[in-house]
């Protein structure tokens, strides 16, 4: 699933036409970067939800002209963030474990991110398992970091522990997840976040997490477009 359906506020004046999904980077729309991502990873079907511009978004989705196929959930009606999102989406999703992925993260990949998170997922001892990146060194992450990762294993992953009082903490939740479709089905009727969800799932030791190999990009703002296209043009050069 990719969640597309946010309003971009603090992408302004980039979003005052657009969805944040369509805001480009070195030529290409940030949802195409996140697309091509998940088809190169294997997958072949995305659900995408949409509200702000949502008749431009699904213009520019049903003329991409590759992989993988998209199928639509609607908020127009509601914007329901993300865990009202994954909720709503469920019955789209099938029952097979899904890749949850936002669309303001790109990243340059040493390794195979994607790949690392699946060897990780396993539905028996895991609620969700999160690709994370290193704060330090990351450009548009202006936070203290998000978690600490608990007994890792080189190049498996281990169980996430939340900063909670702590001035900071290494790692920084990198906008890519796998999880159960099914995961915010008791959340309330309406919006709501996953993090809380997150947090008990943490609580009982069954959130995980592994660290990409390489430099992580959080566009959410001009000013971290501006520095993405910069980094990204001189990864090519």
């Amino acid at each position: 699933m990719v969640l597309a359906a946010g309003l971009g506020t603090r992408m302004r004046p980039l979003t005052d036409d657009r969805p944040k999904a369509l805001v480009e980077v070195q030529g290409r729309a940030l949802i195409d970067h996140v697309l091509d991502r998940l088809a190169e990873a294997g997958v072949e079907t995305a659900v995408v939800n949409v509200h702000w511009f949502a008749d431009r978004l699904e213009a520019h989705l049903a003329a991409r002209g590759r992989g993988p196929e998209i199928v639509i959930s609607d908020e127009r009606a509601e914007l329901l963030e993300t865990g009202g999102g994954l909720k709503k989406a469920h019955p789209l999703l099938g029952e097979e474990p899904v890749f949850v992925a936002n669309i303001d993260s790109v990243w340059i990949d040493r390794g195979d991110a994607l790949a690392d998170l699946v060897r990780l997922w396993n539905p028996e001892t895991m609620d969700a398992a999160l690709l994370l990146a290193r704060r330090e060194g990351s450009i548009g992450f202006e936070g203290d970091g998000d978690f600490f990762l608990r007994d890792a294993i080189s190049g498996e992953g281990g169980g996430l522990a939340f900063r909670g009082a702590a001035a900071s903490a290494p790692y920084a939740y990198m906008g890519v997840h796998i999880t159960r479709p099914g995961y915010a089905d008791n959340g309330c009727e309406g919006p709501f976040s996953l993090s809380p969800l997150w947090r008990k799932s943490a609580a009982q030791g069954r959130l995980f997490g592994c660290v990409l190999d390489g430099d992580w990009m959080h566009v959410g703002d001009p000013q971290a477009r501006n520095q993405a296209e910069a980094k990204l043009g001189t990864a090519k050069s």
